[in-house]
């Protein structure tokens, strides 16, 4: 688990060269040259690690030893989706081939390890905040955390803070507690704070059965052994074990299947999360099966996941897992063939968010809305640890260069990466005019031009995706932003109570709240959360231009609960860098039912759309 911090590119999007390598940062050299003469890499990799406050908590060192290299894959994996260079013919078995490159591909890369044996310690996040501060990086990116805290208890919180105290923009994960309600973590406004999303490529086995049907699975499997035959087809708890229960065996838990029984099948698996698929596998292997079905439960659903498995094996979901079973309870003799894993292009509907990902509303202030933003986070090609097994299993003897990973801490680092670009594009912008520009110009469409969904029944809201799925060239020129300061974030500390020690905590420093505290919802958010309407409240906003001198109209989407109004409804700006203030009043109707709505307000010159989610809960939530 790695810290990366990220400098942006040099003054060209060219692919030719770096620039001049940054003074603040000396190290590692070879190849190239610098301006003062000195061989250093064409990317420059620097990496330090951070160990005592597990030292002091934990009572032990490190059982992987004390050093910055990567143990796991996982910071490996997040770091290169950020920062890494073009690489051609990547792939995992063959599968997703193709020209591999993170966000920021000729951006230089910094990595802090903080996390040690799935454990990451407050102290060694605050060290390697100060550290990635001192180093002077530009970009901050972090794949990890916990439950949502308070901000003076929430090391994250605190490092990021300073962190963007200095204009350094930190990007962090949303967590992967969902599809539960205000289940996100990171949740500091001062925060960019990532879903995660499918992309518009699948793996699929498809599975052909003796009675001339074929059903489409999801499969990684590196084997393709099976002859293009039908084979005999059995259910776990048919070919089980004398001493097994049948309910064990229908999972095909580890010692349940009878090797005289398996042998030459194709064994059926249920699907469950506590026990997992690349396991199974072991054991179908290991009884002498030749393949594999993994069937999804009423709990599973529609969720597959393509794994490496150890042997030619697929996923089906929940109506195709029933459709296999009932055919095979209406034949003496079932028959099957699972074929090979085929990398499919331009899958629909996509994007749709991921079962997994944490959803708002924010629990320690629901009147900032949480995530920000979605990003690409499933089934995620990505440089890896070849020490490592794909599976992650020691047993497994396969290795690779590059592997599939799923989670908010592999859309975090897509963000990352473009948060690199606008700062090369845009250096004089703040983190929070980069993040406004990100939020603001989001889709809420997928590729069939319809409403990003949940799956097929559930349409997606703002505490799924926050604005919509990232759009790295809407974000380059967004038009309007949304700027906030150092001093608007302590006013915010204001706002939500903190005392003058609380705000030390935060900021470091003191901090005298004034008379009059600004409301939480007066922050210059580039989202509008009301998390407790009665009657009519009114916010105020300030854009700043960005672009050229034009003249921008608001329109509103709202809900039919809420009445929704815009003061003025026309900005016109002359220069860049001109800000203009308004106010948007939200009144509810009267006998709308609590909960919570979703509107959308637009300012628009005719070219850009400068789009912010209107989140309303009508009464207490």
């Amino acid at each position: 688990l790695v810290v990366a911090g990220v400098w942006p590119e040099s003054e060209s999007f060219s692919d030719e060269g770096l620039g001049p390598v940054p003074a603040r940062w000396k190290g590692v050299c070879q190849n190239a040259t610098d301006v003062n003469g000195v061989k250093c890499n064409r990317k420059l990799i620097g990496a330090r690690y951070f160990d005592k406050g597990y030292v002091n908590g934990a009572g032990e060192h490190p059982k992987d030893g004390r050093s910055a290299r990567d143990s796991e894959g996982h910071g490996t994996h997040t770091a290169s989706t950020a920062a890494g260079s073009f690489v051609p013919n990547a792939s995992i078995f063959g599968a997703a081939n193709g020209t591999a490159k993170g966000g920021s591909p000729r951006a230089r890369l910094a990595t802090y390890k903080v996390c040690w044996d799935r454990q990451c310690f407050d102290a060694d996040i605050l060290a390697a905040f100060d550290s990635a501060i001192r180093d002077g990086v530009d970009v901050i990116t972090l794949s990890l955390g916990g439950s949502p805290h308070d901000y003076f208890n929430d090391a994250i919180a605190i490092g990021s803070f300073h962190a963007v105290s200095r204009r350094i923009t930190v990007v962090a994960s949303a967590g992967n507690d969902g599809p539960m309600l205000q289940s996100v973590s990171n949740v500091a406004p001062w925060l960019i704070t990532v879903a995660a999303s499918t992309l518009d490529r699948e793996f699929v086995s498809y599975l052909s059965l003796g009675n001339n049907k074929t059903l489409r699975g999801a499969s990684l499997s590196s084997s393709s052994s099976l002859a293009k035959k039908l084979y005999p087809l059995a259910k776990g708890a048919d070919v089980r074990a004398a001493n097994a229960k049948p309910f064990s065996a229908n999972y095909c838990r580890t010692g349940t299947l009878d090797p005289k029984k398996v042998k030459g099948k194709i064994i059926t698996c249920l699907s469950d999360s506590a026990y997992e698929n690349i396991l199974k596998g072991i054991e179908v292997k290991d009884a002498g099966g030749v393949g594999m079905i993994v069937c999804n439960d009423e709990y599973t659903g529609n969720v597959v996941n393509p794994e490496p498995y150890v042997l030619p094996a697929t996923q089906l979901r929940l109506n195709d897992s029933k459709e296999l079973f009932a055919y095979i309870n209406s034949r003496k003799m079932a028959v099957a063939y699972v074929g090979p894993s085929i990398t499919k292009l331009r899958t629909t509907p996509a994007p749709v968010m991921a079962f997994f990902s944490s959803r708002g509303f924010n629990s320690i202030t629901p009147d900032i809305l949480k995530p920000d933003i979605t990003a690409p986070g499933v089934e995620i090609l990505a440089s890896y640890n070849p020490l490592l097994s794909p599976s992650e299993y020691n047993f497994d003897k396969r290795r690779s260069n590059f592997t599939l990973l799923s989670g908010t801490s592999m859309s975090c680092p897509h963000v990352s990466g473009i948060v690199g670009l606008l700062k090369n594009a845009h250096p004089d912008w703040s983190p929070a005019a980069i993040r406004s520009a990100i939020m603001t110009t989001a889709i809420q469409q997928d590729n069939l031009k319809k409403p990003i969904t949940n799956g097929p029944k559930s349409v997606a809201t703002p505490l799924d995706y926050g604005s919509g799925h990232l759009h790295p060239n809407g974000a380059l020129d967004p038009g309007l932003v949304y700027d906030i300061n150092a001093t608007d974030y302590l006013n915010f500390l204001c706002a939500i109570g903190y005392n003058k020690k609380k705000i030390f905590l935060v900021a470091g420093r003191s901090y005298s709240c004034s008379v009059r505290v600004p409301e939480v919802t007066d922050l210059n958010y580039p989202s509008i959360t009301i998390s407790n309407l009665e009657g009519t409240k009114t916010i105020s906003r300030i854009v700043k231009n960005v672009g050229k001198p034009r003249t921008y109209t608001a329109s509103i989407d709202s809900p039919p609960e809420i009445l929704v109004s815009v003061r003025p409804q026309s900005l016109k700006f002359e220069r860049i860098g001109e800000e203009k203030k308004f106010t948007v009043t939200v009144k509810t109707k009267k006998g709308s039912p609590h909960g919570f709505v979703f509107g959308w307000l637009n300012w628009s010159d005719g070219v850009h759309h400068v789009r912010s989610p209107i989140s309303v809960g009508i009464g207490p939530i």
